[in-house]
């Protein structure tokens, strides 16, 4: 419970509460309130990591609890953005189905191996970076329509399919070598 207060973990709280008026501030085509709030959650998003790191404020409750938010903003923005259509449908369904199979598999071999550290990689930061980048250009499009920002977020749709195939191929062949690791030590046993 005591984690639960920490200052950083606060704000990775805070920012599982925007979220829901985030997705309801698009939904109802309020747009430059979402963007406030979206820029609101990046700047808790960052200062959270670095109250944790300079105050030793790091739990394992925030080390579970921050990337969580951070999927849950991100898949629920590209979510609600193509409900609207403001973002295809292919395009979110590309990031959802590569967050799916990346939590399944790291249950599975969980569960049925004794690998535990699924660190993420540069690729999956840079994926990150531009799925960012991506729903924060849409909403400013949403915001305040022109025809350059149009271009930029359609450029960015690409670029964040892209990083979301190449990532994910990254992690399926960082897994498998785990996993071959993980057999071959065994198997002299």
């Amino acid at each position: 419970m005591r984690q639960l207060w920490n200052l950083a973990n606060q704000l990775t709280l805070f920012r599982l509460l925007v979220i829901p008026l985030i997705l309801i501030s698009m939904l109802y085509g309020r747009h430059g309130w979402a963007l406030v709030l979206f820029l609101i959650a990046a700047v808790t998003d960052a200062i959270d990591g670095i109250v944790a790191r300079r105050l030793n404020l790091k739990t394992p409750l925030g080390a579970y609890l921050d990337p969580i938010a951070d999927k849950l903003l991100l898949s629920s923005s590209f979510a609600i953005l193509s409900l609207i259509g403001s973002v295809p449908w292919w395009a979110t369904i590309l990031v959802l189905s590569r967050d799916a199979i990346i939590i399944a598999t790291s249950l599975v071999v969980a569960l049925a191996t004794p690998i535990r550290d699924f660190p993420p990689s540069l690729l999956g930061k840079a994926n990150t970076a531009t799925q960012v980048a991506t729903v924060f250009c849409v909403m400013v499009k949403n915001a305040w329509p022109a025809r350059m920002i149009t271009g930029l977020s359609d450029a960015l749709v690409w670029l964040t399919a892209a990083a979301t195939l190449v990532s994910g191929a990254h992690y399926a062949v960082v897994t498998s070598q785990k996993l071959s690791r993980h057999s071959g030590g065994s198997a002299g046993r």
